[in-house]
């Protein structure tokens, strides 16, 4: 298992829950990351390495689609 995630060109670290590893994207924050959960029905306080790839792949689409990042 890989030890990092791949979001917007940024590392995420896979041992931490979701809300909180978003927040390393320039951008968003803790307030943004519980919005981009929600949005893509991921539960917030699921760990990185606990998501699917296609997880991952909505939440990259729903920063690319909805939000301003660096």
């Amino acid at each position: 298992m890989p030890a990092t995630a791949r979001i917007a060109g940024v590392n995420l670290a896979v041992n931490k829950h979701a809300e909180i590893a978003l927040t390393a994207i320039y951008g968003i924050g803790r307030v943004t990351a519980t919005k981009i959960c929600e949005t893509v029905n991921i539960v917030p306080t699921t760990k990185i390495k606990d998501l699917s790839e296609e997880d991952m792949d909505r939440i990259r689409n729903e920063i690319g689609d909805s939000y301003t990042i660096e």
